[in-house]
């Protein structure tokens, strides 16, 4: 597992963007839970962000796509509007612990 950041860094409903050993992601937290996926829309194979840690929709409740607007789903990273409806953002194995959020590659 690597480290990504301390848990209050991961403020409620926002999510934030990483590299870790050349692999770009994102975490998002929702209702506590901290998800985490490879940045990179299932479409075009582009990066996700409006711009840096700017994953989410203006509601924050779904992960969207800046270049072409495709909607995920928080939970799940299932594409719900847009081209790549029902194509999955790549979830990675995460966790949380006291001294943060840490992802497997």
């Amino acid at each position: 597992m690597k480290f990504l950041c301390s848990s209050d860094t991961l403020a409620p409903d926002s999510s934030l963007g990483f590299e870790i050993d050349g692999c770009k992601l994102l975490a998002v937290r929702r209702d506590g839970v901290a998800y985490f996926y490879i940045n990179r829309c299932p479409h075009r194979g582009i990066p996700l962000e409006w711009q840096p840690d700017h994953f989410l929709d203006s509601s924050a409740s779904l992960i969207q796509c800046a270049t072409h607007g495709a909607l995920f789903l928080i939970e799940s990273g299932e594409c719900i509007s847009g081209p790549c409806a029902g194509q999955n953002l790549t979830a990675l194995r995460g966790r949380e612990d006291a001294q943060g959020l840490w992802v497997e590659l």
